[in-house]
């Protein structure tokens, strides 16, 4: 089994998540890939882009897959999921299901205008801690990835905070409710899901039968 995991949007390998369950996999001696989703052009990033850059980290296709996402990472994960058959199991944190419908309103009709005129926005990027710019190309490309089209039955362990501020649990509620396969597991957390990444790593752990 090949384990990958996926940051979060303007997020990177290095974030406090990716971290903490790279460091828990290298306890148990498991090899656990986190690759960067940036790919050292953030300007340019689409859900398209991501989606081939993790199917190219498949060792091959007779070995089977198990991807864990974080937020824009778990709406990611489970695109792929229903595009490629050797992956088994997604575990999505806090996914981001609707991301363009949350996101967008925060930032206002005008601001949206604005974007797409000037093509770019400055966004903030935590990996990088600081302003980037990013195509209005994000937001056409996302916009076709919607998750009604998700509906391989694919074993699916979803973890999301009641207090999450990005992107609402009813978001994950909705998502599980015509879809007997997921298995959604409702934390006191928020989005960062900081507080509760000893929970997490036991029901991951359980979950995906690692050592």
């Amino acid at each position: 089994m090949q384990y990958i995991y996926l940051h979060g949007f303007a997020s990177g390998p290095n974030s406090t998540k990716a971290r903490d369950i790279g460091d828990r996999f290298a306890q148990i001696h498991t090899k656990l890939k986190i690759p960067d989703l940036n790919a050292g052009d953030f300007s340019h990033l689409t859900i398209t882009r991501q989606i081939t850059q993790v199917a190219a980290e498949f060792s091959n296709n007779s070995t089977p897959v198990t991807l864990i996402g974080s937020s824009l990472g778990g709406l990611i994960t489970a695109h792929l999921g229903q595009q490629y058959l050797q992956i088994q199991r997604l575990v999505l944190l806090a996914p981001a299901f609707g991301f363009l419908s949350h996101w967008l309103p925060k930032l206002g009709d005008e601001e949206v205008q604005r974007w797409q005129q000037d093509k770019y926005i400055m966004v903030y990027h935590y990996g990088e801690e600081r302003k980037l710019p990013l195509s209005y190309d994000f937001v056409t490309d996302a916009a076709q990835y919607q998750e009604k089209f998700l509906q391989r039955p694919i074993p699916t362990l979803i973890l999301h905070g009641k207090n999450d501020e990005v992107i609402p649990i009813g978001a994950s509620r909705d998502f599980g409710r015509l879809r007997p396969w997921v298995k959604l597991v409702e934390l006191d957390s928020d989005h960062a899901l900081g507080n509760v990444m000893e929970e997490i790593w036991q029901t991951i752990r359980l979950f995906c039968q690692l050592p």
